[in-house]
């Protein structure tokens, strides 16, 4: 099943059920206004929005309307809770390499988790409005799950039947801001502004046999202004899955229907085949030069996040954003 939540002028917008080939939407409000009630509520409502999205596949819907990605934000436009992982220790680990510093050995068996600020997503195809280029402006492509209510101490092995549907995110990090935090020893905050989802969330089942393991196994594809950035697979080198991922989150406290779980900066070893942040590029850069040549992103800079199915198809819509200067 793939949802939307078109944009009506209020916070949550109207949740639309959208078609396999993401052609046709219709409202559901007989059964759901917005996706935080369908979450809320998903074990009764989604056999009665299955039986519907079969109907809207088989173009069996008079009401159903073309579907349109500029008229969506983000799945879920604001939420109760959204927690960051970093599942790519790959990732992690040349992060340090690049300034020299040794990893533990608790990252390969402890996930790195912070808690991010979930009350005003930037809709998938609106602008990124940050002050200052001097910030260091970077996206990062990952994907991210969707829960039910979760019990506190869930088990890696119960964890997976409470994760309910998928993104894709652009979680932008201001990078030159992120050591001055972290100095401090008491997380990020203002080094993580907004961040983007795609305009589509789908059911696992949606992804056949590339959800396997609690890990999407497709290319993540990211285009910098226009130019393919990276394109590595989500499914290669994750050291967490999502499953391990929602346990940790919830070892010490449950976690409300609606939570965002996500992977963190997708990251493989084959540098082949790119990358999913500047900062990871000018961390090679780096190590193989001393020095970084890769800029971080400048106002009007655009960024493009997608991923295909094995038909070449989309299957969660594109996040595609320009930075912009804000003015106050």
């Amino acid at each position: 099943m793939k949802l939307a939540s078109y944009d009506n002028g209020r916070r949550d917008g109207q949740l639309m059920l959208v078609s396999k080939d993401l052609s046709k939407a219709v409202a559901v409000p007989a059964i759901a206004h917005t996706m935080q009630q369908l979450l809320d509520a998903w074990e009764l409502l989604q056999p009665q929005l299955q039986e519907l999205y079969e109907a809207l596949n088989d173009g069996l819907i008079d009401s159903a309307v073309d579907f349109d990605e500029a008229k969506c934000l983000s799945p879920l436009p604001r939420a109760y809770q959204w927690a960051d992982g970093s599942a790519y220790v790959n990732h992690v680990e040349l992060v340090r390499k690049a300034r020299g510093a040794q990893m533990p050995e608790t990252f390969w068996t402890d996930p790195l988790v912070y808690q991010g600020g979930s009350d005003c997503f930037i809709a998938p195809k609106a602008d990124i409005p940050l002050a200052s280029e001097e910030w260091g402006i970077d996206f990062e492509s990952e994907i991210a799950v969707v829960t039910d209510d979760v019990p506190m101490g869930v088990t890696t092995e119960n964890a997976e039947k409470h994760i309910k549907l998928l993104m894709l995110v652009n979680d932008v990090s201001l990078r030159n801001l992120i050591p001055g935090e972290l100095a401090k020893g008491f997380g990020f905050y203002q080094a993580k502004p907004s961040s983007s989802f795609s305009p589509v969330a789908v059911t696992p089942e949606e992804l056949g046999a590339r959800w396997e393991d609690s890990k999407v196994h497709l290319p993540l594809i990211t285009h910098l202004n226009e130019s393919l950035f990276g394109r590595p697979n989500a499914g290669v080198d994750m050291t967490f899955n999502f499953s391990q991922l929602v346990s940790h989150v919830a070892k010490t406290r449950p976690l409300g229907a609606g939570a965002i779980i996500g992977s963190g900066t997708i990251s493989n070893y084959d540098r082949s085949a790119g990358s999913s942040c500047l900062a990871e590029t000018r961390m090679l850069e780096t190590i193989a030069e001393g020095k970084p040549s890769t800029s971080f992103m400048k106002f009007g800079d655009r960024v493009r996040i997608e991923m295909l199915d094995d038909n070449e198809q989309t299957i969660f819509g594109s996040i595609d954003q320009q930075v912009v200067e804000y003015k106050g």
